[in-house]
């Protein structure tokens, strides 16, 4: 369901990794706890932020989607606690009908788990009606792509996305066509036909992150291995 994402401006993300993961209210917040969430979005988030973002809007008044996910110990409340300090401070509204259908456990994931586990979302979409992703992290950038892909094959219109927090070479989603090339000359066509047949997307619909990590992987058969190994692994946490 994803589709291209060359075109994806990069992710404002508020606040530096440590400082949001050493907050004392982070792991509450991360397991549920929507007055520690509250908290932890409040002290974190910078009014400079805030105001790159409004500039990156210029005027528009996008819903604010948030991505419901669940984790070890409960439904993570950052997300919405985000979406709702923004509502506040830009005069937007939240959409909370669209969820996330599964549980990947993605908080500490390695690369190939998190591309073995993708999110997938269900909901109802305004068709024409544009939305802006908020999320606690950035990492690869899968959740991103994937509730983009959601919205989008369901007529809405995603115009960006903001997190609390991330690596800061994460924030570009869209892929160098560079990338690609070099992934395909690497790996070959046989693996893009592989991954497309099991995720049904191509190579085009990687986030940049997700591209460099497969070409960093010495070759196809390690890529095949390893998420094979991830998938298994997911099996049994969650038998």
């Amino acid at each position: 369901m994803r589709k291209p994402l060359f075109d994806f401006p990069d992710v404002i993300i508020h606040a530096g990794e440590s400082l949001v993961k050493r907050h004392p209210s982070y792991k509450d917040a991360k397991a549920g706890d929507a007055e520690a969430a509250g908290d932890l979005v409040s002290e974190t988030v910078m009014p400079e932020t805030i105001e790159s973002l409004a500039g990156f809007l210029k005027g528009r008044k996008p819903l604010l989607i948030s991505a419901h996910a669940l984790e070890g110990e409960g439904v993570n409340a950052i997300p919405e606690a985000l979406a709702e300090l923004l509502a506040e401070k830009l005069s937007l509204e939240i959409e909370s009908g669209i969820v996330q259908t599964n549980a990947v456990g993605h908080t500490g994931a390695s690369g190939f788990q998190r591309l073995a586990w993708q999110p997938t979302f269900d909901g109802y979409v305004i068709a024409g009606r544009e939305y802006l992703i908020v999320d606690d992290f950035v990492g690869m950038g899968g959740t991103i792509a994937n509730l983009n892909g959601y919205i989008e094959s369901q007529s809405g219109v995603v115009i960006g996305a903001t997190t609390l927090t991330g690596k800061p070479y994460s924030a570009k989603i869209a892929p160098d066509r560079s990338t690609l090339q070099e992934l395909r000359d690497k790996h070959g066509k046989a693996l893009e036909d592989w991954w497309k047949e099991k995720n049904a997307h191509t190579f085009d619909c990687l986030t940049q992150s997700e591209a460099r990590y497969l070409l960093w992987t010495e070759n196809a058969d390690r890529i095949r291995n390893k998420i094979a190994e991830a998938e298994q692994n997911g099996n049994r946490r969650g038998s």
